[in-house]
């Protein structure tokens, strides 16, 4: 089944004001229009859009992409009639028919009116009223209207399209929308739900508000686009003699120190393939090999340093790191909060981005012997 779209732009939107048609007025980075093609260029099931315009608009029209421009006509339903005519070599399935000031209209209003048109000739997004209404005169309540089976019309209006060209072609014009122009001949319309969100702008305040809506919708695709990545480390360093130990930078007096290539900073080692693993670029020992003297002794920092700076030349920054030292002894507790100041000036991050913090295997293992101490990392970065 294929879907084609009719954008209906040939109006000139006085009620709106301004100095151009209200769907040439910029919001949220971008015309009315391109944000209302935007929306259908991206669906996947629309396969052509049909933007019907204004001939004195084409400075506005013609940079827009993706779209087939048609001249309109003096009435909506004319400028409509135009834009099926245009379709006609096509012979889509289906067609979708849009007001151009509704540039909110969701991915799932689309899809609802195109799966409708499975069993139905027509279908339209609407809002049940759930307001009271009144009828006034000169300013004044005169009567109400049973709000019972009333609806706010929305578009798109989706049809098949051989039977709204039909319907068209034996209209006589004049009609609201092309849900109108349907019933006329005996088409069915279902009604599919509404959105909120896809207003109608219409007054010059619904300028404000559909922006306010563009702009959180914007920010909230960016945030789904975001690219978030977790890594994690552990390390192990047995004890051998010594009189202190090196954990996340800080020296601790102990009886013994952790035998390793390095200074063996068993938190560090493990924050340091942390961020190598959320890179998913090895782990530390093929970037600095032990088996490389230049690194005999090397204080852990170099590492650490070395996994910030590729992480940013990646494009990611870290957003927060956690490291848990497992070990019985020497008490990480009364060191924690000099351990994340240590971490915070080599990665240049917050400390309270940063976590230190320690458990005991209950004496169990190699640890629980305290033969050595071993430590878990958690890192995340994010897209920069």
């Amino acid at each position: 089944m294929t879907t084609a779209a009719i954008i209906v732009a040939a109006g000139r939107g006085t009620r709106a004001g301004g100095e151009v048609p209200k769907q040439w007025r910029q919001i949220a980075g971008n015309s009315v229009a391109a944000h209302t093609v935007r929306a259908f260029r991206a669906h996947p099931e629309i396969s052509q859009i049909i933007l019907v315009i204004h001939p004195d608009d084409h400075e506005f029209a013609d940079p827009i992409e993706g779209v087939t421009l048609v001249h309109g006509g003096a009435t909506r339903d004319a400028s409509v009639h135009a834009g099926l005519q245009a379709l006609r070599a096509d012979d889509p399935d289906h067609v979708l028919i849009h007001d151009v000031a509704r540039p909110l209209v969701s991915d799932q209003v689309i899809h609802d009116v195109i799966a409708a048109l499975d069993h139905t000739p027509g279908a339209a997004p609407a809002l049940q009223v759930t307001d009271a209404l009144w009828c006034g005169a000169d300013g004044q309540v005169v009567g109400t209207q049973d709000r019972a089976g009333l609806y706010r019309a929305q578009t798109p209006q989706g049809f098949r399209f051989g039977e709204i060209l039909s319907a068209h072609n034996a209209h006589d014009g004049g009609a609201a929308d092309d849900v109108e122009v349907a019933r006329a001949t005996g088409l069915d319309v279902s009604i599919v739900d509404g959105d909120e969100q896809n207003l109608k702008i219409t007054t010059p305040g619904d300028f404000a508000r559909a922006e306010r809506l563009l702009l959180q919708r914007q920010q909230k695709n960016k945030e789904s686009r975001m690219d978030i990545r977790v890594g994690s480390g552990y390390d192990v360093h047995a004890f051998e003699d010594g009189d202190h130990v090196i954990l996340c930078g800080v020296k601790i007096p102990h009886d013994r120190k952790l035998r390793g290539h390095s200074d063996a900073d068993v938190g560090m080692h493990a924050l340091t393939d942390a961020i190598y693993g959320a890179l998913a670029d090895g782990d530390i020992g093929q970037h600095f090999p032990p088996s490389d003297p230049q690194w005999k002794g090397a204080a852990s920092d170099i590492f650490l340093r070395h996994a910030v700076a590729l992480a940013g030349e990646r494009g990611y920054r870290i957003s927060n790191v956690d490291v848990t030292l497992i070990c019985e002894q020497p008490k990480i507790g009364p060191n924690a909060l000099a351990m994340r100041a240590a971490l915070s000036d080599i990665m240049g991050l917050a400390v309270d981005r940063i976590s230190v913090k320690a458990t005991t295997s209950e004496r169990l293992g190699f640890t629980g012997r305290s033969e050595g101490i071993a430590s878990m990392a958690t890192a995340t970065l994010i897209g920069a």
